[in-house]
């Protein structure tokens, strides 16, 4: 949808939370508005994951601080379309 091939690189304002991942990534890349998180409640859409360190975050607030190795982009976040099914 966004057109990217690989990594995304964002510049992000302020705390790197996932909010503000997010908000960057959408700023950036409006056809994805919609698409990670609902439009209007913020939250994250079922089925997709966010992993920072080899740890899951899809359960995190998304405004608690990501770790520092993400934050100096030593580590990627990471959003991950879950596969489901048998």
């Amino acid at each position: 949808m966004a057109g990217v091939d690989g990594e995304v690189r964002l510049a992000v304002k302020g705390p790197l939370t996932q909010l503000s991942i997010l908000d960057a990534l959408e700023a950036a890349y409006p056809m994805l508005s919609g698409t990670i998180r609902d439009q209007v409640t913020k939250q994250r859409r079922p089925f997709l994951r966010f992993f920072a360190c080899g740890e899951d975050l899809s359960h995190e607030p998304p405004d608690a601080p990501l770790p520092d190795a993400v934050a100096s982009g030593a580590e990627p976040f990471l959003i991950i379309g879950a596969i489901a099914g048998g």
